[in-house]
């Protein structure tokens, strides 16, 4: 009976450890935001990038390890880019070169973000 009661329990513990740990790492919008906050002024009116906004591109970049990170990101970033008044898209489109990251998409408003990879 002990061992029975043993292995259910057992049981329980992979099972919430299964369905909790996409749920540990996933990327928020919030996360998003407030890493590439930094870069709002040069992706409106272009000069300096300030060093922050290449360390927030940097660490976002290192926390999208999966798909669903990257495509959760990319929507964020869509999502972020089209609530700022005065954004020049084709400054967002070359920060992340310019901070020496390579993402697998475009950041655009057109880009479909169910296609990242």
């Amino acid at each position: 009976m002990a061992s029975s009661m043993f292995v259910k329990l057992i049981s329980i513990v992979v099972l919430c450890m299964v369905v909790g740990a996409p749920l540990a790492h996933a990327i928020t919008c919030g996360q998003v935001t407030s890493s590439l906050a930094p870069c709002i002024n040069y992706v409106k009116s272009g000069g300096v990038i300030p060093p922050g906004c290449c360390s927030g591109i940097k660490s976002l970049n290192s926390a999208a390890k999966t798909t669903a990170d990257r495509q959760a990101t990319c929507n964020c970033l869509k999502s972020a880019a089209g609530s700022i008044p005065g954004i020049n898209f084709n400054l967002v489109a070359g920060l992340p070169g310019k901070c020496g990251v390579n993402i697998p998409y475009k950041i655009s408003p057109s880009t479909n973000c169910a296609s990242v990879r």
